[in-house]
């Protein structure tokens, strides 16, 4: 097999919207001859998956894995529910989930070019093979590794994955220990609170917060001529109610709104007779922030057979 030129890459690149390594490979096995190279990529499916990226992959599966004491929460799309329900795509999800636990990725990109858990291919490779059977775009849209106390939760068929980790001196494997991260968890998955606590809050949130009320005050005749450390007073009891909405250990807890989740969280601590702290979550939605893309039926019918 010989060598190819760099023109010969970017004209095949242009042709069929395949990345330059797989443009490169499939020439070389084609000892440079174009015609074939195109047919190789199609044969392979690169060249019709090139086409679909672009489409909206907005479902799929959120997935939240525990190893030991290292875990990791992940996002994989895919355009459609159905193909998201495949049995195959469900495990190359768990693959690259391991992936993540076994060989710690910098990013997405770094994750896509690591040889898969369980398998000889890449992450990238394995989901090209993947796309041949399943003909839909499907993205590695991201994924947090955690190492620790670590309780998972995934929600439903895996519309929401969340990961909490405690920082406790009771044995990592104590069940009421477990039950209590997985209640956190719950908490998180069902309240989607902004912050851990109100420590971890930014001050130019408050700040936002504090003049939105003032401004508030402002168009209410009852306030609006109220003293201004009145107003402060005022202010700082909403600020108390922000909190509460929008920190998880503030939040009222889901299984009983009389206490709060940190004070849930002290009141089994001291029944086990150590100290239990909740030190970070992670909560990714399913297609969170993706704009889905509205089709009409009849029009993509209609396309298709033009």
């Amino acid at each position: 097999m010989g060598k190819v030129s760099v023109a010969e890459i970017k004209e095949l690149m242009t042709a069929t919207g395949v990345g330059m390594m797989d443009c490169k490979k499939a020439l070389v096995e084609a000892d440079g001859d174009m015609e074939k190279a195109v047919t190789l990529l199609r044969e392979k499916g690169l060249a019709t998956q090139a086409k679909k990226s672009g489409r909206v992959a907005a479902e799929g599966i959120c997935t939240a894995v525990v190893k030991g004491n290292v875990g990791c929460v992940l996002e994989v799309n895919i355009e459609t529910d159905f193909a998201a329900n495949n049995d195959e795509f469900k495990a190359f999800v768990a693959a690259v989930a391991d992936t993540v636990i076994e060989t710690n990725p910098a990013d997405v990109d770094a994750l896509k070019a690591t040889k898969i858990s369980g398998g000889a291919k890449t992450v990238e490779e394995t989901l090209q093979d993947l796309f041949i059977k399943i003909r839909e775009n499907m993205v590695i849209r991201r994924f947090k590794r955690m190492e620790g106390i670590l309780v998972p939760y995934v929600h439903g068929a895996g519309s929401i994955g969340v990961m909490v980790k405690l920082d406790s001196d009771i044995a990592a494997d104590n069940a009421e220990l477990l039950a209590a991260g997985k209640d956190c968890a719950l908490q998180v998955a069902a309240m989607n609170p902004a912050y851990l606590n109100r420590e971890s809050v930014p001050a130019d949130a408050l700040d936002k917060e504090r003049e939105i009320m003032l401004a508030q005050m402002a168009e209410d005749p009852k306030m609006a001529n109220k003293p201004e450390q009145v107003k402060h007073k005022i202010i700082d009891g909403k600020i108390g109610k922000y909190y509460s909405e929008n920190c998880l250990l503030e939040q009222a807890f889901v299984k009983d709104d009389k206490v709060s989740v940190g004070k849930y969280v002290e009141s089994v601590a001291k029944k086990l007779g150590g100290k239990i702290d909740v030190v970070e979550y992670v909560r990714f939605e399913r297609g969170e922030g993706v704009e889905k893309k509205e089709e009409n039926f009849a029009d993509e019918v209609a396309a298709m057979t033009k």
